[in-house]
């Protein structure tokens, strides 16, 4: 059985930017999972745990655990607790169709922030190519490179 990640909970920190809170939350549970911080299977810390570590309303850490659950990222299991979901198996096309989604929505927050979709690119081959990184794979480095050439 897997035990609670509590450590997860120092990975997370408020910020007063202006960005709803259960949005930087949900941003910063993502990256956490994504970095390997926890991982499919493992259970996450309850909302009560994380509002009183963070020291916000139970009902904002509700709103960022349902908008994981419907990203399919976490399965909340009443009674139980919630728990890091295993990545989706998917065959090419809608790999491809999910690829092409979350590169449309990446570059429109950029572009909404104010950054360059050229230097985005960049940056995400360089996150993408650092042999420290979790995330890191060669494919994706190689299609990146192409992709910009």
């Amino acid at each position: 059985m897997h035990t609670i990640d509590r450590s997860l909970i120092r990975h997370l920190a408020l910020r007063s930017t202006g960005v709803p809170i259960y949005v930087q939350l949900r941003d910063q549970l993502l990256h956490a999972i994504g970095a390997g911080v926890v991982g499919p299977g493992d259970q996450m810390p309850t909302m009560r745990e994380v509002a009183v570590a963070l020291k916000v309303d139970l009902n904002t850490v509700r709103r960022a655990y349902d908008e994981l659950e419907r990203r399919g990222v976490i399965t909340l299991k009443r009674g139980r607790g919630s728990f890091v979901a295993a990545p989706p198996r998917l065959d090419l096309a809608a790999q491809d169709r999910r690829t092409d989604d979350l590169a449309k929505r990446t570059l429109a927050l950029a572009a909404a922030e104010g950054v360059q979709a050229e230097a985005l690119g960049l940056r995400i081959l360089a996150l993408a190519s650092d042999p420290v990184s979790p995330t890191a794979s060669t494919t994706a480095s190689t299609s990146l490179q192409e992709g910009l050439s």
